[in-house]
């Protein structure tokens, strides 16, 4: 034990030997290292914040410049436009009378001829006055009859008196008065006979009003509403405070159907009388139906800077109905044949991965990991692609759908 102490004795020794003896502390070192301290937490904020609310790249979506060989029926259309359908003969058959309907013979979706009778009205009203004319002609023709009696009687007179005269039993004043009285009743007849022609025009007029009541197919088509029912009044003109009807049915022909569509003005340049199209009905939407141009309205709609243009199905169908939704593409003219060159290779991108810049067309290119913005000239659709004429290459990425704030050189993360 005695050895133990005197070990720890020495260690002591030795330990307080290695002691560095320290000046007094003054507060100064101490004010320095909070300081550091302080700056060093700031610099460790700062760098916090520009991390979290550093420029992050934009994510996109990006699709590649698709290739395709050109060939027949493979062309892409120089312009997608929509329209409707609609007939080129179409009425609501009216009557030329007012009156009330006491037949109708036809109903929706029925097929008519021309010159079927659609509806009849009352006619009491042009019989009875039908049967006053035709007697007042019958008086008429008697007249002019008794007339004619008279006027032999007068001229047999007239003869009498003047072989009177010859044999001195009668003056001349006797003649004059037999002559008057048979140039008299002559008057009356020829007065009597044009009250006849009168009386046979109207009795024309009241036939042609009779037949007014009844009321016939202008033309052979397909009765698409049925305006007016038995027991209604109709006429050819609004009236009775919307209590009378102006038409009894509404007939399309259906052999007049066509498609009517508004181009833009900006556009029209690519559309062509003849030009081919391909239409799709909305109701029926992978049925194409080819078509052709008929032809471009000459005008323009100044409010909504439009082009009407008539478009013609080359064969119609019992699905193609009238006002049907309907969307066309105009196709590019195809090669004379004989002539025809290399097909070119198209390419073709998304109608999203194109945005307007006035009248310039723009697209956004990945270029590793940011965007080029790009001018590319156009062509025609496919779909819903759009040909590329000049601009890109096959297999270049463009942003496909183009955000609103991306901008030339930006940066972006593709998903």
């Amino acid at each position: 034990m005695d050895i133990l102490a005197g070990v720890v004795a020495d260690l002591k020794d030795e330990l307080a030997a290695l002691r560095i003896e320290r000046a007094p502390d003054t507060g100064g070192s101490r004010w320095v290292a909070w300081l550091a301290a302080v700056v060093l937490l700031g610099a460790a904020g700062a760098a916090v914040w520009f991390w979290a609310f550093r420029p992050k790249p934009l994510e996109v979506q990006a699709v590649a410049v698709a290739e395709r060989s050109g060939g027949p029926g493979q062309a892409a259309s120089v312009l997608n436009a929509s329209g409707y359908v609609t007939a080129r003969r179409r009425a609501t058959v009216s009557s030329k009378v007012t009156g009330k309907v006491i037949e109708v013979n036809i109903e929706e979706g029925m097929s008519v001829k021309e010159g079927q009778i659609l509806a009849r009205l009352d006619d009491s009203t042009q019989r009875a006055a039908l049967q006053l004319y035709e007697a007042q002609t019958e008086a008429a023709r008697r007249a002019v009859t008794e007339n004619e009696v008279r006027l032999a009687e007068a001229k047999l007179t007239l003869k009498r008196r003047v072989q009177l005269m010859k044999d001195s039993l009668s003056t001349q004043a006797e003649i004059d008065q037999a002559q008057a009285e048979a140039d008299s009743i002559a008057a009356r007849i020829r007065a009597a006979e044009q009250q006849v022609a009168v009386a046979e025009r109207q009795i024309a007029v009241q036939k042609t009003d009779l037949d007014n009541t009844i009321i016939r197919a202008p033309f052979t088509g397909v009765a698409i509403s049925k305006d007016a029912q038995p027991g209604e009044m109709v006429s050819p003109v609004s009236a009775g405070g919307g209590f009378t009807r102006t038409g009894i049915t509404t007939i399309v022909d259906m052999q007049s159907l066509e498609i009517e569509v508004e181009v833009n003005e900006a556009y029209i340049g690519r559309v062509t009388s003849g030009q081919g199209v391909v239409a799709v009905l909305d109701a029926y939407p992978d049925w194409e139906i080819p078509a052709h141009v008929i032809t471009l309205i000459p005008t323009a709609d100044r409010q909504k800077a439009t082009v009407l243009v008539r478009v013609g199905f080359k064969q119609l169908d019992p699905r193609i109905l009238p006002d049907m939704g309907v969307k066309v593409r105009f196709l590019r003219d195809e090669p004379i044949a004989g002539k025809a060159g290399p097909q070119r290779a198209m390419l073709l991108v998304p109608k999203t991965a194109i945005k307007t810049a006035g009248s310039d067309s723009v697209v956004f290119v990945v270029r590793g990991q940011v965007v080029e913005r790009r001018a590319i000239r156009v062509g025609g659709t496919d779909g819903d692609r759009v040909e590329v004429i000049s601009g890109l290459q096959a297999g270049e990425r463009v942003i496909t759908p183009v955000p609103d704030t991306l901008t030339d050189g930006a940066a972006v993360t593709v998903k």
